[in-house]
C-alpha cells in the first residue's frame, strides 16, 4: 500500500470511530422555582453563579409587595426589615469572598412577632407594645444571623396580651388571611408566620406555641413546623406564656428546610436553663443528615388511636390520614394498630395545661429584659397601660395568686403532665415503635368570625415530646389543609425527620395556594 493510500486509510478509520463515538457530555439544565425550592436548591443556583441572596430577597419582597397588602391582602407582615437588601449585598460578598456559613446563608426569614430582634420592634400583636424595641435579639435571633440568615419581616400572631376584634389576630396588626381560602383562618398564635409561608413571603420561619401554636398554623397552611423535645432550642428573648409548655418552632414549606433551620437554633443556652437537658442529646451530624426518601423501609409506626376523632364531620379528615398510613405500609413502614393508653385523652388534655398559673411570672421575666426604656416593664404596668385591652383572664389570675410553692391544681397538672409523657414513652417501649402517628386535627381551618370545633390533639404540648407535622391533603369542600403528625420520644428529632421526610418524598400532597401565584422571575433555568 503506498504511503498516500495508508495516510487515506487511517483518517477514515479515525472519523468512522470519531462518528461512533457519544458526543461530549452535557449537564443537564437545572429547573429552579421559588413555590417549591428548599434550601438545598437554593445552595445549589448560589453555588451555580445562577441566584444570588440579593436577587432572592428581591423575589421574596415582590411577593410581599404583591399579596400582603395588595392583591389577596394576606396582611401578615407586621414590620419589614429596611435593612434587608443591604445584608443581602453584604452576604453576597461574604460567600464569594469566603463560602457560606450555613445552608440559611443569605436567606429570607420570617419571625412571629414575639421573637426579639435588636433592629425591629417586639410587638407580640399587642398595641401598647407596638413601638418596642429589646435592647438584644433573641437567642434563636442571634444563631440566625450567626447562620447568615437574613430577618426579612416581623409577622402576625394572635394577640399575647390584648383582646382583638372578633375574628381578628391582633389589636397591632387585626386579621391574617389563609392563602388556601381567604375565608378561613389561618391559625394561632403563630398564624402570620404559616400564612407568610404558605404565601411564599420568605424561605422558613419561627413559630412559638404553648399549646397547639406551631402545629396548628402548620396544619392550617399546609407546611411543615416542628414542635421540638422540650428544652431543645432556647428560648430567652422570646414572649411565653410558660416556663414548662413554651417551644419555639422552626417552619417552613419542607422537611428539609425545617431541619436545616433547627439545626442552626438549637442548642443549649444558659439564658434558658431548659436546654442544660440538650448536651449529649442533639446528633454529631446535622439533622439534614437523616432525611432519607427511604426512610420508611422497616419503620415501626403505631396508629395512636386515642388521638383520632369520630363524627361525620372528621370522617374526610380522618380518610386522610388513613391513606397516608396505607402508603406508608407500601413504602415498607410497619404499622403496629391500634395503639392505646386506654385513657380518655382528649377529656384528660383539656385540664392538663400549666399556662394560666404560670403566665405572670414568664411575662414579668421577659418585661426585665427589655431594659429600663421599654412601654411596659413589669406585670403592674402592663395592666395599668393596657387598660381594658388586656385579656381578663390575665388580670384575674394576676390577682388571684403570687406564687406557685403551694398551688394544688398546678401541682396536679405538672404531675399529670409527667404522667402523661412516661406512659407514652412507655407505650412506644412496649410495641417498639420509632414514632405515633395520628391526625393533627381532623377538620378544616374555621371561619374568620367561627371559633370552630374541638379540634386539637394538645398532646404534644403537654408532654414535651417531640411532634413533626406534614400535609395530609385538602378537604374538598373548603381545599381547607389537613396534616398528619409525628409523636417521638425525647431528643428523637433525626427520627421524626428521616420518617416524615420519606412520607413527604412519597406522598408529595402539599401544593401551594391559587390566591398567591408565581410572579415573574420566580422560575427559570441554569
Amino acid at each position: 500500500m503506498s504511503p498516500l493510500r495508508h495516510s487515506r486509510t487511517r483518517l477514515a478509520l479515525a472519523l468512522t470511530l470519531a462518528l461512533s463515538l457519544p458526543l461530549p457530555f452535557k449537564a443537564q439544565a437545572a429547573t429552579f422555582d421559588l413555590q417549591t425550592a428548599t434550601l438545598a436548591d437554593i445552595n445549589a443556583a448560589m453555588d451555580a453563579g445562577a441566584l444570588s441572596s440579593e436577587k432572592l430577597t428581591q423575589l421574596y419582597l415582590a411577593r410581599i409587595a404583591a399579596y400582603d397588602k395588595s392583591g389577596p391582602k394576606i396582611n401578615a407582615v407586621i414590620t419589614l426589615n429596611p435593612a434587608a437588601l443591604e445584608t443581602a449585598r453584604e452576604l453576597d460578598a461574604e460567600r464569594k469572598a469566603k463560602g457560606p456559613r450555613s445552608p440559611l446563608h443569605g436567606v429570607p426569614v420570617v419571625l412571629k412577632d414575639l421573637y426579639d430582634t435588636k433592629d425591629m420592634p417586639t410587638s407580640a400583636g399587642f398595641l401598647p407594645m407596638k413601638d418596642s424595641r429589646p435592647i438584644l435579639d433573641a437567642t434563636v435571633v442571634a444563631r440566625l444571623r450567626a447562620a447568615g440568615a437574613i430577618i426579612l419581616a416581623k409577622v402576625n400572631m394572635s394577640d399575647w396580651f390584648g383582646v382583638p376584634k372578633p375574628g381578628d389576630q391582633s389589636t397591632v396588626l387585626g386579621r391574617t388571611l389563609n392563602p388556601y381560602n381567604l375565608a378561613l383562618t389561618p391559625g394561632g398564635s403563630s398564624g402570620g408566620t404559616g400564612a407568610a409561608l404558605a404565601a411564599g413571603f420568605a424561605q422558613v420561619g419561627l413559630g412559638s406555641e404553648t399549646g397547639v401554636s406551631i402545629r396548628n398554623p402548620t396544619s392550617n397552611n399546609s407546611i411543615v413546623g416542628l414542635a421540638p423535645t422540650r428544652g431543645l432550642i432556647p428560648r430567652a428573648g422570646q414572649v411565653m406564656t410558660s416556663f414548662t409548655q413554651e417551644r419555639a418552632g422552626p417552619m417552613a414549606r419542607s422537611v428539609y428546610d425545617v431541619a436545616a433551620l433547627t439545626e442552626a437554633i438549637a442548642g443549649f443556652d444558659a439564658e434558658d436553663l431548659l436546654t442544660i437537658n440538650a448536651p449529649g442529646h442533639a446528633p454529631a451530624q446535622p439533622y439534614t443528615h437523616f432525611l432519607d426518601a427511604r426512610g420508611l423501609r422497616g419503620a415501626r409506626i403505631g396508629v395512636f388511636r386515642d388521638l383520632f376523632r369520630q363524627g361525620p364531620i372528621h370522617a374526610e379528615g380522618v380518610a386522610m390520614i388513613e391513606a397516608a398510613i396505607a402508603k406508608m405500609k407500601e413504602a415498607g413502614a410497619v404499622i403496629v394498630e391500634p395503639v392505646s393508653m386506654g385513657l380518655d385523652l382528649f377529656g384528660l388534655l383539656a385540664d392538663t395545661r400549666t399556662n394560666y398559673y404560670e403566665a405572670q411570672f414568664s411575662y414579668d421575666l421577659y418585661f426585665r429584659r427589655l431594659g429600663l426604656t421599654a412601654p411596659i416593664r413589669n406585670m403592674d404596668e402592663l395592666i395599668a397601660k393596657g387598660g381594658k385591652l388586656v385579656k381578663p383572664s390575665i388580670v384575674q389570675a394576676y390577682g388571684e395568686f403570687r406564687s406557685l410553692m403551694h398551688q394544688p391544681d398546678f401541682l396536679a397538672r405538672r404531675d399529670t403532665q409527667e404522667m402523661l409523657r412516661e406512659q407514652a414513652i412507655a407505650l412506644m417501649d412496649r410495641h417498639k415503635l420509632d414514632v405515633l402517628v395520628y391526625p393533627f386535627k381532623s377538620v378544616p381551618p374555621p371561619p374568620h368570625l367561627e371559633r370552630g370545633v374541638d379540634q386539637d390533639n394538645p398532646f404534644s404540648s403537654v408532654t414535651g415530646l417531640p411532634a413533626l407535622l406534614v400535609p395530609a391533603g385538602y378537604t374538598r369542600k373548603e381545599n381547607g389543609p389537613i396534616a398528619i403528625e409525628f409523636l417521638g420520644r425525647p431528643w428523637s428529632e433525626p427520627t421524626l425527620f428521616r420518617i416524615a421526610y420519606a412520607y413527604e418524598q412519597l406522598s408529595k400532597v402539599r401544593k401551594p395556594p391559587a390566591s398567591t401565584p408565581s410572579l415573574p422571575g420566580e422560575r427559570f433555568e441554569y
